[in-house]
């Protein structure tokens, strides 16, 4: 499936019919599984629904970091946020991805 970023903020762990989905690198998972962590006062809850490639590199979890943008990131970061990617993939289905 794809989505535009708007269209992947319903999928934030508000609407408790809907999963949860986070995106990387505009690839979109499904961590539904860990709604205790991704929903609605989870530790990552600030993630749901959106793309946190920023965040994750960053290791952050301030809003202004969860962002598709990867501009000026350190190779240090880029290697983080290649790590939480395999973690992803490892732990959690890819449903789709995200459209400008």
């Amino acid at each position: 499936m794809e989505f535009t970023p708007e269209q992947l903020l319903q999928y934030n762990g508000t609407d408790p019919s809907k999963p949860i989905y986070v995106a990387i690198k505009g690839r979109v998972f499904d961590v539904t599984t860990a709604s205790s962590f991704y929903g609605p006062g989870g530790a990552y809850a600030m993630f749901a629904g959106k793309d946190a490639s920023r965040a994750l590199a960053k290791m952050s979890k301030n809003e202004e970091d969860v962002s598709p943008s990867l501009d000026s990131l350190s190779e240090k970061e880029l290697g983080v946020l290649s790590d939480w990617e395999k973690k992803f993939e490892a732990k959690y289905p890819v449903v789709g991805r995200i459209t400008s």
